[in-house]
């Protein structure tokens, strides 16, 4: 019972999956876990709404762990024996990057032939919403001499460094000279754009998609230099309900699980 306020106290302020709870009371529901990484939270929150909205007898709950405890969790699950996590058994796995997923599938602690692409993550040219004519790619702002580029810092970011990538592939680099705004990360490159100190920014498209009444897309930058970023999501070898598991997964790429993605800026593959 001590440790009870801890619990809520962690829980305040977090979508009530994250902590183990549903997402919505009901009482004889059936329980649906997906162990994610924090990097996912939102989507997957997102897809585990609107499959409870299309099954009212399921409730879906998150077990959020980062990519290096949500592959400790996994192992302890599938070789201690136990049952699962304090949410539940474990149906479904979605790290925060397919590499992690790679590795899970070769350990065999996700079913091989189960994973499915939910969203993908590219990177987008963002300006302030007011801005009504806006470049639409990285050589329109390369071509026109006043436009100022805001973008993260590419020794520290990954979003940095894919955006020094794809500028370096299209041989801009020069044409950009003087004209190069170096922020921090993403928060800081949309930082920048509002305050006037560059007219556009290089963001993912699921970060500047957060910022909608603030900023627009104004253009998705498609380059050979850097592939999009996948997100996808696997069943649990010891998942307790396979049948359920293959609806969620097949739901994700249903209509009605790719427009609660496209709401946050993601793209399906």
């Amino acid at each position: 019972m001590r440790q009870l306020p801890v619990i809520l106290s962690m829980c305040l302020g977090l979508p009530a999956a994250v902590c183990g709870l549903p997402v919505t009371p009901s009482a004889g529901a059936e329980a649906l876990v997906i162990a994610v990484s924090p990097s996912l939270l939102v989507p997957v929150e997102a897809l585990g709404r609107a499959f409870e909205a299309a099954h009212p007898n399921v409730r879906v709950h998150l077990h959020v762990d980062n990519a290096l405890d949500l592959r400790r969790t996994i192992a302890a699950v599938h070789n201690d024996g136990r049952h699962g996590v304090s949410a539940g058994a474990v149906h479904l796995v979605a790290p925060g990057d397919d590499e992690l997923l790679d590795r899970l599938e070769q350990r065999y602690y996700v079913l091989p032939g189960t994973r499915r692409v939910y969203a993908v993550t590219r990177l987008a040219l963002v300006v302030p919403e007011s801005l009504a004519d806006a470049p639409e790619s990285l050589e329109q702002v390369a071509r026109t001499p006043n436009i100022r580029l805001a973008v993260a810092d590419p020794q520290d970011t990954d979003l940095g460094w894919q955006t020094r990538q794809v500028l370096q592939a299209l041989g801009v680099l020069a044409a950009l000279e003087g004209r190069i705004d170096v922020a921090a990360d993403a928060d800081a490159v949309l930082d920048h754009v509002l305050k006037g100190q560059a007219d556009v920014g290089v963001l993912f498209s699921s970060d500047a998609a957060r910022e909608g009444e603030r900023i627009r897309i104004s253009g998705v930058v498609q380059h050979a230099a850097v592939a999009p970023v996948s997100h996808s999501v696997a069943m649990d070898r010891f998942c307790p309900n396979r049948q359920l598991c293959l609806e969620f997964l097949e739901f994700t790429q249903s209509s009605a699980g790719q427009a609660a993605i496209r709401q946050l800026g993601y793209e399906l593959k």
